[in-house]
């Protein structure tokens, strides 16, 4: 009998705590997409403004941001630069990006993928494209730790 009590208290123990981490999780992805959503809502003002610190805050300080047919832009450094890249030499002004699905990972991180759209100063689309991007929690909130994309124009 009392090895009945014990295993039934046992089992209700670790089904609570399944459920609880469950919601915990779910409560974090939930977290996690509204931080992504308000980052994403920012992103290219950015540009818009010519505001690098609007952009390089976007980052975790030891992001990687992984660029097609080039080396991995590293850490706040390489967020600025890429930004005068695009700014000063390719012309970016707005853009535009859509979200299609958000994984969590736990411990603190998550993945977002979806497609990006590239405009210039007479807010014509020149670029257009997918993304994959790690995010992490960090003490500033959630930032993007490594971002990965590519464009879906042909290479002429």
């Amino acid at each position: 009998m009392k090895r009945n009590i014990v295993l039934s208290a046992v089992l209700t123990i670790v089904l609570f705590s399944l459920v609880y981490s469950n919601c915990y999780a779910q409560s974090n992805l939930q977290e996690a997409k509204k931080a992504i959503a308000a980052s994403n809502a920012i992103y290219f003002q950015s540009f818009a403004k010519n505001d690098s610190a609007i952009f390089v805050d976007r980052y975790a300080e030891n992001c990687l941001i992984m660029l097609p047919n080039a080396p991995a832009m590293k850490g706040h450094k390489g967020a600025l630069e890429f930004f005068g890249v695009a700014y000063n030499n390719i012309g970016l002004r707005d853009g535009k990006f859509t979200t299609t699905e958000v994984y969590g990972l736990g411990n603190g991180y998550v993945v977002e993928e979806g497609f990006w759209q590239s405009f210039d100063k007479n807010n014509k689309l020149f670029d257009n494209g997918k993304f994959l991007v790690l995010w992490k929690k960090t003490a500033k909130g959630w930032k993007m730790f490594r971002d990965s994309f590519s464009s879906d124009r042909k290479v002429q």
